[in-house]
This record gives C-alpha cells, sequence and structure tokens, in this order.
C-alpha cells in the first residue's frame, strides 16, 4: 500500500509512547514522538529565560519560534529516534520532570501548535510513520489508516510516572500533577486531548505493555493488511 500514519493519541503517562515506539519497531516503520517536539519547545522556552520562575513570556516564545529547528535522529545504537533541538541531543533533557511539569502550558498555545503540526505533518510526506501525541487522529492526521486512544486509569498513571522519577517526588504531587495536565490538555481552546470518533480505544491499566501491543499488532494487521 501507499504511505500512510498510525495515530496513537493518548493521557499523559498512558505508556502511549513507549507502545508506539514498539509498534514502529515490530513494523519496520519511523515513530514520531509528537510530545516531545512540545517538550523541546518547552526546554528552548527555559533554557533562554522565556519560561522562568516569574511565568512564561507568550508573545516572545511566539516570536522566538523561527529561532527553534526540531528534527528525529536515530540512534545508531539503540535503535530510538532522538529528538534534536538546533542540531544538540536533547533526547535526555527534555525528559525532566521540569519539563513535564511546564509542557502543557506550552502546548495549549495556538501558534506553537500550528508551527509544530506544520513539521509533524512534513514527518510523512514521503514515508509511512506512527506518531504518538494527543492530537495525532483529530488534528495533525485527521486521515490517518488507523487511529488508537489509549488509556489507564489515573492510578495507575501515577504510579508508573512515580516509579519512572526515582521517588524525586510523591505519588500524591504526581497524581495531582497528572490530573492538571489532563485538564489542561483537554480543555484548551485549540484542539483538545479527545478520542477520535474513528478512533479504536485501548484501555491498558490491567493489560501488561507486551498484551497492549500484541493487540495493536493485530488490529493493523487486519485493517491494514501488513504485519
Amino acid at each position: 500500500m501507499n504511505n500512510f500514519v498510525i495515530a496513537i493519541d493518548g493521557t499523559s503517562s498512558s505508556g502511549k509512547s513507549t507502545i508506539a515506539k514498539a509498534v514502529a519497531e515490530k513494523l519496520n516503520l519511523i515513530h514520531i514522538d509528537s510530545g516531545a517536539m512540545y517538550r523541546a519547545v518547552t526546554l528552548f522556552a527555559i533554557e533562554n529565560n522565556i519560561y522562568t520562575k516569574n511565568g512564561l513570556d507568550t508573545i516572545l516564545l511566539i516570536d522566538s519560534l523561527k529561532e527553534i529547528l526540531i528534527d528525529f535522529r536515530k540512534n545508531a545504537d539503540n535503535g530510538i529516534n532522538e529528538v534534536y533541538l538546533n542540531n544538540k541531543n536533547v533526547e535526555q533533557e527534555i525528559r525532566e520532570e521540569e519539563i513535564s511539569k511546564k509542557v502543557s502550558s506550552i502546548a495549549k498555545i495556538y501558534e506553537v501548535r500550528n508551527f509544530l503540526t506544520k513539521i509533524q505533518r512534513s514527518f510523512a510526506i514521503d514515508k509511512s510513520i506512527v506518531m504518538d501525541g494527543r492530537d495525532i487522529g483529530t488534528n495533525v492526521f485527521p486521515n490517518s489508516a488507523i487511529k488508537f486512544y489509549i488509556t489507564s486509569s489515573i492510578e495507575i498513571r501515577a504510579k508508573r510516572r512515580f516509579n519512572q522519577l526515582n521517588n524525586k517526588t510523591t505519588l500524591e504531587e504526581v497524581t495531582i500533577d497528572l490530573i492538571e495536565r489532563d485538564l489542561i490538555d483537554s480543555t484548551r481552546k485549540d484542539s483538545p486531548l479527545k478520542k477520535a470518533i474513528d478512533a479504536i480505544g485501548i484501555d491498558n491499566s490491567i493489560n501488561s505493555k507486551e498484551e497492549t501491543i500484541n493487540e495493536i499488532l493485530e488490529i493493523i494487521a487486519q485493517k491494514l493488511n501488513i504485519s
């Protein structure tokens, strides 16, 4: 078949990026983590004193978007498509908790979303990809070949995130943070987080990562006739 997009959306810490990465690897496709792009913009804002302890200078950030170059490059050692910000590998920096706490306020800005959506769409011009995020099936690629929406209970998501942070915070703080991010993402004016009408819902609260990946791969094989 011609080039296609597999869209995987979902809530924070639902495991969608890990799942999307594994699905892409199994199908020998390119994986694009759209959330990492918003994290990269957030890192840029912090490093350039656009987002300080006094808050975010939205006008300055919008004006500075022209200075931002974001791309993905495959790590030859681990095969992961890693994020580069202005030709610097920032894969580790963007996963820091400070970025996680601030990224939703960056992601709700229309000009930022419009800027990154154009880049995201460019990745699929001449290749098939698996892209995960919050508005891939609803906004970035509404005509994607197949769409998934990954969810988990807030309790499960909070525990997963808490374990990732290696006790750098409390489970209660992580839970509150995720609830706040869900609220910001789902109520923002531009392309809010929501399940596309034609997306296939997957709740991985109970299933293991491997079970969820296998379920998605089976659906893809049936729907797209690829394996």
